[in-house]
């Protein structure tokens, strides 16, 4: 990795040739990580991949996409624990010292590289450090919560904190307002039985605000078991400020042009996370993907795919975007090209075979990769394209359909076009127009399928068949089809399997 010291920037090296100076003398050195918890106060310096900058980056960015919508969602901090921790252990793994781990270091180094990484690309823009700030605050307080007391206390005590500890005397002269504070006398019989610190009340704010502290003369007085609180305020605050110094050193910054791409996509994905595409981990065996069962199916498309797909039904035809979308949504969810071919013929009802072998045949091919450039067939066409891609590619213009209903949609079009498809709770609605104005579309998005969808959820849930992996934020339209298909399918596909036991006794008998 390109070691950078983002803490010294001399004005008068303006027009020195900095790729010299940060590369005169390299050291890089592989970091020691005693602790699981990490304030990332020193750069890592040792030579990664490529592939590793890159893969390490998108899985973090996985998970800190999935805290967030937590946040969104309203979880407690009790459900946001319970619903990471599969995300965490599959992406960002981190396991205590006293686990006995062997990969502890490979994990505590994905760990710190990670970080570094992400705080490249979000400190370009204030409103991305502020977003960047607050998911990784939430994520260290859920990691510190986590962590067991002994290695919890020997990472603060490394620290050096500035805290002064109130001593006895001082307890007692305000027993009374520090036993208010700590909720009174139900929650703390004996002052003295609690350890207390004196911090600047600013260092606190978090328990300021929710009345949890003491304060006089511009010192906030913190019980010992608010600790937490006064340690993510203190990781937030120097991050806040090192994203600061950062995004002021990016300009003078000589990158690798290999590793600019990859910041920008990074910086671009934090709109929706981008979602790979993989045709095994969203095929269908055994369900019926044709051509004239698209009208059935369409009742599990995300809205996106709907307002294409009713488009398509009033008017007999779609522009070239909306094609493209729909095409390769429909090659995503299993529908081969001689059946694709068959249904855009038939929905294109208007026009003669002439016309449509001439102006559209051509394109459908090309896009699952039956003709065009070597590379186009050896790549089976183009992949369906990402939440992602829909939201920050290609904005539809006059009497185009293709794009995001919940992005390029006025509130009102929008509004009506989720009564028409069955969305009636005014809350649901209400809370669409919230995530809209927030920027939050695809938040918007898994709102409106968990409320399509929430007694086969509560079901998965109850009976344990499904987890947090496969609940986990939609960000392709093509895994959001997948998961309705299989909700909606629940009871016919245990019906299948009964039918099949009873056939097998049969045949024994």
């Amino acid at each position: 990795m390109i070691r950078q010291d983002f803490s010294r920037i001399d004005a008068k090296r303006k027009h020195a040739d900095h790729r010299k100076k940060q590369f005169a003398t390299p050291q890089y050195a592989a970091l020691q990580y005693d602790t699981r918890l990490n304030f990332y106060t020193i750069p890592p310096t040792a030579d990664i991949t490529l592939e590793q900058f890159e893969q390490w980056a998108i899985d973090r960015l996985r998970v800190l996409a999935e805290l967030e919508a937590c946040s969104f969602r309203n979880k407690t901090p009790q459900e946001t624990a319970a619903y990471m921790k599969p995300l965490l252990d599959k992406y960002l793994p981190l396991s205590g010292t006293s686990s006995g781990s062997s990969k502890l270091q490979e994990e505590r180094m994905k760990d710190h590289y990670s970080h570094f990484i992400l705080r490249l690309a979000f400190a370009s823009t204030e409103d991305l450090r502020r977003r960047f700030s607050r998911v990784e605050s939430m994520l260290f307080r859920l990691r510190f919560m986590e962590n067991d007391i002994k290695e919890r206390q020997l990472f603060v005590e490394g620290l050096n904190l500035e805290w002064d500890i109130v001593g006895k005397e001082e307890k007692m002269r305000w027993s009374e307002e520090l036993r208010a504070a700590a909720g009174g006398p139900l929650v703390l019989r004996n002052v003295e039985d609690e350890s207390w610190f004196k911090v600047d009340w600013e260092r606190v704010p978090e328990l300021v605000e929710g009345r949890r502290v003491f304060v006089r003369g511009g010192k906030a007085y913190v019980p010992g078991r608010e600790q937490i609180s006064m340690v993510v305020a203190e990781f937030t605050k120097r991050l806040d400020k090192a994203l600061e110094m950062t995004s002021r050193a990016l300009p003078r910054l000589d990158e690798d042009d290999r590793l600019t791409p990859i910041l920008a996509h990074l910086s671009n994905n934090f709109t929706t996370p981008d979602a790979s595409y993989s045709s095994s981990a969203t095929s269908l065996p055994g369900a019926d993907i044709s051509a004239r069962n698209i009208d059935n199916l369409s009742s599990s498309f995300p809205l996106c795919m709907q307002n294409l797909h009713r488009s398509l039904r009033r008017d007999a035809h779609l522009k070239h975007y909306g094609r493209l979308q729909y095409t390769l949504f429909l090659k995503g969810i299993g529908l081969n090209l001689e059946e694709c071919l068959v249904f855009w013929r038939t929905a294109f009802s208007k026009i003669t075979d002439d016309t449509f072998n001439k102006e559209y045949r051509y394109n459908v091919r090309h896009a699952y990769g039956d003709v065009g450039g070597d590379s186009n067939r050896r790549g089976n066409g183009y992949s369906p394209f990402s939440c992602q891609k829909i939201l920050t590619e290609h904005p539809p213009g006059p009497g185009e359909s293709h794009g995001c209903p919940y992005r390029h949609f006025s509130i009102d079009n929008l509004t009506a076009l989720l009564q028409a498809v069955g969305v009636k709770d005014h809350e649901v609605l209400r809370g669409v127009k919230e995530d809209k104005e927030k920027m939050k579309f695809h938040m918007a998005c898994n709102r409106v399928f968990e409320y399509a969808h929430k007694q086969e959820i509560k079901k998965v849930k109850e009976d344990g068949t499904w987890g947090a992996a496969e609940l986990e934020t939609i960000v392709h339209p093509n895994e959001y089809f997948k998961r309705s298909y299989l909700l909606k399918n629940l009871g016919k596909k245990e019906a299948a399997s009964e039918d099949e036991e009873r056939a097998d006794v049969k045949m024994e008998d």
